[in-house]
């Protein structure tokens, strides 16, 4: 999901500074340095607001100068569904469900329904199989709950069990929902934390900002990977950081916590994904700004820097391993790869279910699938 500037970037950076004892690695790419890097075509690509297809293909790494210079090693093997001593038929089935998720990725699947979207070939219909559907259901996201988050009352503050569960969705707004659901489930008291929103004094920013946009008004904003105005918790409730805080104490970007105790001014927490598991830390309020040109200012908001993780987005959940998933699409999604990356988090079959809202509010059973085919010509 990284766009190719950052790595060029890097690459510039680096040339300039080995060349300047070694003028001869100013021709050779990231300065002679080796890195790793490690991704999946089929996955989402770099994240771009208002955007076409062609610029959101042309941010990522397979269009830039450096990929020509890159060895590629590919990987064969699907280590998350892999089972030691499986029977016969567990091989199988493991064998069927990973093919079924390749083609989702590939694009590549064919049902007997299957049909385009208005005559774009890069938008399918996908049928998915009867097992993985939740097909009945009056509420909707309780459905999703009792079936990803079994005995919930009985386990809320257990790490494992939390770690290994989650709804996924496709907008922050079907993910608040479901969280705010969870959060009414857990006992104890619940505490609100306010922000205090303020206009960034940058110098685009025009003199009557302040009048032009109240605080009420920015209270009500909102941006993808920023913390609401209004912060809902109780003890025992998994977070997750929508961005690095603290690398060497395991406070990254996906990170997911349960909170232990509620203070006035910061928060504190048990950290259960990631290096750093078990190891208690603290996180205080601090003043964040939105990103790009959404409105006409820059909004800087003073918070803790957490949401709620019962449910996260698609493109959030990339890289977690849950044992139980929960799908819930009551929009389809919009980009390439997030059907793949919804359906592919799970250990195992029996672990995914999908939940397709239709318009008028039954349960289906096809979505969309979007994949961008020529990214795979990179390959």
């Amino acid at each position: 999901m990284t766009n190719r500037q950052c790595f060029e970037a890097l690459d510039r950076s680096l040339r300039d500074i080995v060349s300047e004892k070694q003028p001869r690695f100013q021709e050779i790419p990231f300065g002679g340095k080796v890195l790793v890097l490690g991704g999946d075509p089929k996955q989402i690509l770099p994240v771009i607001e208002n955007t076409t297809r062609a610029q959101i293909i042309n941010a990522s790494i397979f269009r830039s100068y450096l990929w020509k210079d890159i060895k590629r090693l590919y990987l064969n093997e699907n280590i998350q569904l892999k089972k030691l001593d499986a029977t016969t038929s567990e091989y199988n089935e493991l064998n069927e469900f990973s093919e079924w998720i390749l083609k989702i990725g590939n694009g590549t699947i064919q049902n007997k329904s299957s049909c385009t979207v208005d005559d774009n070939p890069d938008y399918d219909i996908v049928e998915i199989p009867d097992d993985l559907l939740i097909k009945q259901a009056d509420n909707k996201i309780k459905a999703l709950v009792d079936s990803t988050f079994p005995n919930f009352t009985l386990n809320y503050n257990n790490a494992e069990y939390l770690r290994d569960r989650a709804i996924l969705s496709t907008t922050d707004e079907i993910v608040d929902e479901i969280n705010d659901y969870m959060l009414s489930l857990l006992p104890g008291n619940e505490i609100e934390y306010y922000s205090a929103d303020s206009i960034s004094k940058c110098i685009d920013t025009c003199n009557d900002a302040n009048i032009l946009y109240p605080i009420e008004y920015l209270n009500s904003l909102s941006a993808n990977n920023f913390p609401a105005h209004i912060l809902k918790l109780k003890i025992g409730v998994p977070v997750m950081l929508p961005q690095n805080l603290n690398q060497s104490v395991g406070l990254c970007n996906g990170t997911r916590l349960i909170v232990t105790n509620l203070g006035h001014n910061v928060i504190e927490a048990v950290v259960i994904t990631g290096t750093h598991i078990g190891e208690k830390v603290y996180i205080p309020r601090i003043n964040l700004t939105t990103q790009g040109c959404r409105w006409p200012f820059v909004l800087s908001r003073r918070q803790f820097p957490i949401k709620v993780c019962y449910s996260m987005t698609i493109n959030k959940s990339q890289g977690q391993t849950l044992s139980n998933a929960g799908v819930y699409l009551r929009k389809p999604v919009f980009t390439h790869g997030q059907l793949y990356v919804a359906v592919s988090q799970v250990k195992e079959r029996k672990g995914l279910k999908i939940l397709i809202e239709n318009e008028d509010g039954t349960c289906g059973n096809k979505t969309t699938n979007i994949v961008y085919k020529e990214i795979f010509d990179v390959r």
